[in-house]
């Protein structure tokens, strides 16, 4: 679907990913972002993009959002926390995306993106290609995209939808927030410049993409992939250590502090370790990342540190 002169609606659209999409998408097409706020920002949202501010389990919210005019729904909506063991994440991420696909199918909208993530595999052989087996998530957060991708799966092949799911690797850039790796280290050093605090061992080892390259893959793939239910992973073909982060930080902020580690090969429950995606499906579809994990850490840093 070519994504000019469309009316797009984003799920999520005043969060890290999501804002920077509307910004994306906002020059050549009518776009609506719909979000509650919780992990978003107002001033994010761009001018020229309507922000319908609620929750998505709200069926007033929904209808105002999503309308039989719409082209196409990307859903980013959703708790995020990869870290958080509790299954009331798994309860909210399906209800989120079980009320967004029950409205579309009521207002006759049939296109939707979805943000999966990396976790719905578990701890997998690396590189892990898209159709690797079986699939065993070892976090609630990683369950919980893994079933929504099984609700889309149904709506792809029963219901007439076209459907592009993105397992995303770790994506870096400006608005990241507090919680995850990158402005965790710098929080903490701004806090303390002699000492920093890794979880696990530091030798966790994981795909870090920039923001930029994830918008240009993720639309070159609506752009490009047609099939009912496309399935691509995001990530670069490097991957970039816990203690490699922390190096680029303190380098970057002037610093050399000391590393204390909390022990143990994983940084929370449900953290996978080490964590490369295949992306020979998507160099195959004509794209490639245009840097190295690394290069995603280190700008990532300069623009936090910047902004």
């Amino acid at each position: 679907m070519e994504l000019s002169g469309k009316r797009l609606v984003v799920t999520g659209g005043a969060g890290f990913v999501g804002s920077h999409l509307c910004e994306r998408l906002a020059d050549d097409n009518d776009v609506v972002a719909v979000d509650d706020l919780s992990n978003g920002e107002r001033e994010w949202v761009p001018d020229g993009v309507e922000l319908v501010e609620g929750d998505l389990t709200d069926p007033d919210v929904a209808a105002a959002a999503i309308t039989a005019d719409v082209d196409a729904v990307f859903h980013f909506a959703a708790d995020k926390n990869a870290a958080r063991d509790d299954i009331d994440q798994y309860r909210r991420n399906n209800r989120l995306t079980e009320a967004v696909v029950e409205r579309m199918h009521e207002v006759g909208v049939s296109k939707i993106a979805f943000t999966s993530s990396s976790t719905v595999y578990g701890e997998a052989p690396r590189p892990t290609p898209e159709d690797y087996a079986p699939m065993e998530p070892i976090s609630i957060y990683g369950a919980s995209k893994l079933a929504e991708e099984s609700l889309l799966s149904v709506y792809a092949h029963s219901h007439d939808f076209t459907v592009w799911v993105y397992r995303f690797a770790n994506i870096v850039g400006p608005r990241l927030q507090i919680g995850a790796v990158i402005p965790d280290f710098v929080d903490k050093l701004e806090d303390d410049p002699t000492t920093l605090t890794i979880l696990g061992d530091g030798r966790q080892e994981k795909s870090y993409m920039h923001v930029e390259d994830c918008l240009d893959a993720m639309v070159h793939v609506v752009e490009h992939a047609d099939a009912p239910f496309n399935v691509y992973n995001l990530g670069t073909r490097t991957t970039t250590s816990v203690t490699t982060i922390a190096d680029i930080v303190a380098e970057e902020m002037g610093l050399d502090p000391e590393y204390e580690f909390t022990g143990g090969e994983r940084g929370w429950v449900g953290d996978v370790p080490r964590m490369r995606l295949s992306v020979e499906k998507l160099s195959a579809l004509g794209w490639e990342p245009s840097g190295s994990s690394d290069d995603a850490v280190r700008r990532s840093v300069r623009e936090l540190l910047d902004g």
